[in-house]
């Protein structure tokens, strides 16, 4: 059947010649993320804006690694869905053509995930958003970049924490000790574990209010609802997008607590068309963020206001359908007003309209096939840092799509057998439209299959449409 060998007959020679290895070259579309960051000048401004966090190389010292290599196996990570920075570094190390796309040789060792974290906490925050608005540059270069129409949303993030070890904050009791006490004044068998975590779930006034109970693993996680509706450790992360293109301006992990309409709304904003002004600085400021869109989430009074007072029109729908205007103080009813027309206009609904098209789009990339929807670092710092990576190397997709037709490594797969698909439709309808013998064929299949009603109703049908030439209905007679 087989031939069997031992392992000393099929050994290898144990030196090989370099010249002899595999080089290793990004394939595909790697090659075509690399030829877009050449063309764009990335590792130029990337070496400029983080040169500063690098010590002088007189010093001495083991040389840092290039962040330019640090963001591209980010990009990998969110290319290929890879969730922890550990199976990103696993996933580089394996992948010929990914070596190449970071410069690597076969025999070179490529950057540890110990070695992510430690750039990670080099650069500063301020780093990662000049690293963003890099790359918002040369979308506005190639026209994918408008400003005008800007979507603010937020969604959910699990945080990488669990609720088993929560803490009071008063006594430093766990939250598992504090039910399981409360199940014993109760009558139930606190030994038993799954009785324990029954009368948890059903017990009445069931609260776990942020404000008593903390994780010391990460104290910025807060107890929320997860995307699914289940009770965990969550954030918000919440993105402002450009409505015309799709591009992700100003991104942000905030507190699972934290509310989308609280103070701060009107500040976020003007930060994104902060962003907008110095990516385009040319630009007139009327025309740079003059309208935002939101869900009624966001919709508050004196928030509204304070933008319609600096020229921005709100699309914002008052979840309060039912309150009357006359029962405001003047100023309240003209910006309820001016807020309920925006959202009733044609305009305003087109713009609804773009918001479910472009701002849910974002996050169906980065969290759901991008490896983000579950934490793996910790602290609202490093999760915003490793989410402007996210929005930068979704950008790129954006930009990658506007200069080779394709954005991720996905479209590039399936491109071929898309193209493959339509020729082979195209050339299935053209032999139709010439008469063919496949009607016949078709029905004497019905009819040898006993499917006489089918037979009578669909062949008809067939025969109506206007694919068909003349000589291919006259067939159809039953």
């Amino acid at each position: 059947m087989f031939e069997r060998r031992s392992k000393l007959e099929t050994q290898e020679e144990m030196w090989v010649v370099a010249k002899e290895l595999p080089k290793a070259t990004p394939d595909g579309f790697y090659r075509r993320v690399n030829q877009t960051l050449e063309k764009i000048g990335f590792a130029e401004q990337v070496w400029t804006i983080c040169t500063p966090a690098y010590a002088d190389a007189a010093k001495g010292g083991r040389p840092g690694i290039d962040p330019v290599v640090y963001l591209k196996m980010l990009m990998v990570g969110f290319f290929e869905n890879l969730p922890s920075e550990r199976s990103i570094a696993s996933r580089c190390a394996d992948s010929l053509s990914i070596r190449g796309f970071l410069g690597y040789g076969l025999t070179d060792a490529t950057p540890d995930h110990s070695s992510l974290s430690v750039i990670r906490r080099r650069l500063s925050l301020e780093q990662f958003e000049a690293l963003h608005i890099a790359l918002l540059r040369a979308l506005y270069s190639h026209g994918l970049l408008k400003g005008r129409n800007l979507g603010i949303d937020s969604s959910v993030l699990e945080a990488n924490a669990s609720l088993r070890e929560l803490r009071h904050r008063n006594d430093e009791k766990s939250y598992w000790e504090y039910v399981r006490q409360l199940a014993r004044e109760a009558g139930v068998d606190d030994s038993d574990d799954e009785a324990v975590r029954r009368f948890d779930k059903k017990r009445p006034g069931r609260k776990t209010r942020n404000a008593d109970w903390v994780n010391p693993h990460d104290p910025e996680a807060k107890v929320g609802r997860t995307k699914q509706g289940a009770t965990d450790m969550v954030y918000k992360p919440e993105h402002v997008s450009d409505l015309d293109s799709g591009a992700i301006v100003q991104v942000e992990v905030r507190s699972g607590d934290a509310a989308d309409n609280d103070a701060s709304l009107n500040q976020r904003v003007l930060t994104a068309v902060g962003v907008l002004l110095e990516v385009a600085p040319e630009a007139a400021a009327g025309k740079v963020g003059t309208t935002v869109v939101a869900d009624e989430g966001y919709f508050a009074l004196e928030q509204i206001d304070q933008m319609q007072s600096l020229g921005i029109r709100t699309v914002i729908a008052d979840p309060h359908a039912r309150r009357r205007r006359k029962d405001l103080p003047g100023r309240a009813r003209r910006t309820l007003w001016r807020a309920r027309a925006a959202t009733r206009s044609e305009s305003g609904k087109a713009l609804l309209r773009k918001r479910g098209e472009h701002l849910e789009r974002g996050f169906a990339h980065m969290l759901d096939h991008g490896g983000l929807r579950r934490a793996t670092l910790r602290g609202r710092e490093n999760l915003t840092k490793r989410h402007m990576v996210a929005a930068l190397s979704f950008n790129l997709s954006l930009l990658l799509r506007g200069l080779f037709g394709i954005g991720t490594a996905k479209q590039w797969l399936a491109g071929p057998l898309k193209r493959l698909q339509a020729r082979l439709m195209a050339a299935f309808w053209r032999w139709m439209a010439r008469g063919s013998d496949f009607v016949d064929l078709l029905s004497r299949l019905l009819a040898a299959l006993g499917i006489g009603k089918l037979r009578r109703v669909f062949l008809p049908v067939l025969a109506s449409t206007s694919r068909f030439s003349t000589g291919c209905k006259a067939r159809l007679r039953l």
